[in-house]
């Protein structure tokens, strides 16, 4: 799916039911208004809303014009089932992320 810069993807305190997977371009991550993150070609966002059903952490922005792939719940489910290490990478990324904006926030 392509959106033009300076789009919002997705919005802070928002439901989701999408997760993303940057192709191209870059995107911005801000947190009650602050830049947490810059996502980049190969980079995922949007995925806790999928795994534990809250609103959106975040809001992203395109700072490029970008390229995404958007993932609903049941093709994430399929992933995870399908891929153990699929699963794995992500958690891995979640966590490194949580960690990344938890030094950011301080």
């Amino acid at each position: 799916m392509p959106y033009e810069r300076d789009k919002v993807i997705v919005k802070e305190g928002q439901a989701g039911v999408l997760m993303y997977v940057v192709l191209e371009g870059r995107l911005a991550v801000s947190i009650q208004g602050k830049l947490v993150e810059k996502i980049g070609p190969g980079g995922v966002f949007g995925e806790m809303a999928l795994v534990d059903r809250t609103p959106r952490l975040a809001t992203v922005v395109a700072e490029t014009n970008c390229s995404l792939l958007a993932i609903g719940r049941n093709t994430f489910l399929d992933l995870i089932k399908a891929s153990p290490d699929f699963a794995v990478s992500l958690l891995g990324a979640v966590g490194e992320r949580a960690r990344f904006i938890a030094t950011r926030q301080k």
